[in-house]
């Protein structure tokens, strides 16, 4: 990689980092590329040079949050082992609404607006990566690996109930009794979803 790639890579890094909290605070409406640009001490002129419009950069934004979540479960081939990619993929969604609450209330918030900035996104991109995840999960219901289920239900209620986490912080904490989550608690939640899950659909993990 030539030293002016490695540049532009880490100046479209710090403007979705940037921008990742500016809406995260502020939300679509109240974010300007400006304030973006303060946060990422960078000139306005090389947002719009990367990403030409607020718009632009929300689905950016929006695109990268998906993909850093369903980044395991992309790999997931009928060959695998359910319980092995379910159970993984479980941990690592946990562990983001953990470590990036911010990233699900943004996507969440965008969604029961209406989806108006990634309506398009979620026809074109992620109906048909749902479809192929809907297919190896089948598969493994097919070849008896698992108890039959609605494999749609299931990715919902994985998504559903790591993403609670992240969603409902404030609301956790305070019926916790916490003032933050801590690493035992990821593993405390982890291991009885986790259990759920893999009971419900007739599975257990390896010994």
């Amino acid at each position: 990689m030539s030293k002016r790639q490695s540049n532009r890579e880490e100046i479209f890094t710090r403007i979705l980092e940037a921008a990742e909290v500016e809406f995260g605070l502020k939300g679509y409406s109240g974010a300007s590329l400006q304030h973006i640009a303060d946060r990422a001490n960078l000139p306005k002129p090389n947002i719009v040079y990367y990403f030409q419009s607020k718009a632009n950069l929300y689905k950016q934004v929006l695109n990268q949050i998906l993909m850093d979540w369903n980044d395991l479960f992309d790999q997931a081939t009928i060959d695998d082992d359910p319980a092995v990619v379910l159970d993984a993929f479980i941990r690592e969604k946990l562990a983001l609404s953990f470590t990036n609450p911010r990233s699900s209330r943004i996507f969440a918030m965008e969604v029961i607006g209406g989806a108006l900035h990634i309506g398009d996104y979620l026809k074109e991109d992620l109906v048909p990566w749902l479809a192929s995840r809907v297919e190896v999960i089948q598969g493994w219901i097919d070849a008896g690996k698992m108890r039959s289920i609605d494999p749609t239900s299931l990715i919902f209620m994985i998504w559903a109930t790591t993403q609670h986490y992240a969603d409902f912080e404030a609301q956790i904490l305070a019926l916790t009794n916490k003032e933050a989550l801590v690493e035992e608690d990821l593993k405390r939640i982890g291991d009885t979803v986790s259990s759920i899950v893999l009971t419900g659909v007739g599975l257990t993990l390896p010994n």
